[in-house]
């Protein structure tokens, strides 16, 4: 399924990188981002210490006061609570408006991902769309494939101009498991 999801990300103009660490995570981050870069606070990456590894990297990260930063921030990272291999779309919850802004107005978003957290497809994320619901019926999930495109300007094809120009997902294993956790 990694293949399959690689291929088809690569298709809908998303990029894959794989990496063995969050160091190289990091520093697969900071060899892209050319300004600010916005990380709202989740628990897959706060136990990986990713704040501190983009800092020692070189990176100027946003950790807090997100709205006032996000307009200028150059980058977002967020984690991923599955993927779908069929379309190479990630699933997050965006309910926390930290990381709907992380996701949606800087003109980079990196996504990390737990390889082990690929689905085949939609019909495969039944039970875990199921378990956010009862978990939290007013939530918000984002299907994200591919950097943002709109075609509504003359059916001109345009990327970038409801959210992010680029998306890297960063495939590392071992980030988690819990397809509950961003």
């Amino acid at each position: 399924m990694l293949k399959q999801f690689i291929e088809a990300l690569g298709k809908v103009g998303g990029q894959a990188a794989e990496v063995a660490t969050v160091r190289e995570a990091a520093a697969y981050i900071a060899g892209h981002v050319t300004g600010t870069l916005l990380l709202p606070s989740q628990p897959s990456l706060e136990r990986v210490a990713l704040a501190v590894e983009l800092e020692t990297a070189g990176v100027k990260v946003i950790k807090e006061s997100w709205r006032e930063h996000a307009a200028s921030a150059n980058a977002g990272v967020t984690g991923v609570n599955f993927a779908l291999a069929d379309t190479g779309t990630v699933v997050l919850d965006s309910t926390v408006e930290a990381v709907r802004l992380a996701t949606t107005l800087p003109e980079l978003h990196f996504a990390l991902l737990d390889p082990g957290k690929i689905l085949v497809d939609s019909l495969a994320a039944i039970p875990y769309l199921r378990g956010f619901h009862e978990r939290a019926p007013r939530n918000y999930l984002a299907y994200i494939t591919g950097p943002s495109r709109t075609a509504d300007i003359e059916r001109v094809l345009t990327i970038g101009v409801h959210g992010p120009r680029q998306l890297h997902v960063l495939l590392l294993p071992g980030l988690s498991t819990d397809y509950y956790e961003l």
